[in-house]
């Protein structure tokens, strides 16, 4: 029988602080025996395609990975 997950205020804070801002993204909590052991968060940033082409363009060709395949 699993056991019951206490979830005091702070572990709300830290949740709610991981959430804040969050455009796109995933905020996994890891449980492990009833208790909270850690919060990841993954931030996925999203550009149309003009700003990603300036992007592109402004990094240097020395440092562009190939496209070519050996």
């Amino acid at each position: 029988m699993a056991k019951p997950l206490i979830v005091d205020e702070a572990w709300l804070e830290r949740i709610a602080v991981s959430l804040n801002g969050l455009e796109y993204g995933t905020v996994q909590i890891v449980v492990h025996d009833g208790n909270i052991m850690q919060i990841d968060r993954t931030e996925r940033r999203r550009f149309d395609a003009e700003t990603s082409r300036a992007a592109i363009s402004a990094v240097p060709e020395s440092r562009r990975k190939s496209k070519s395949h050996s």
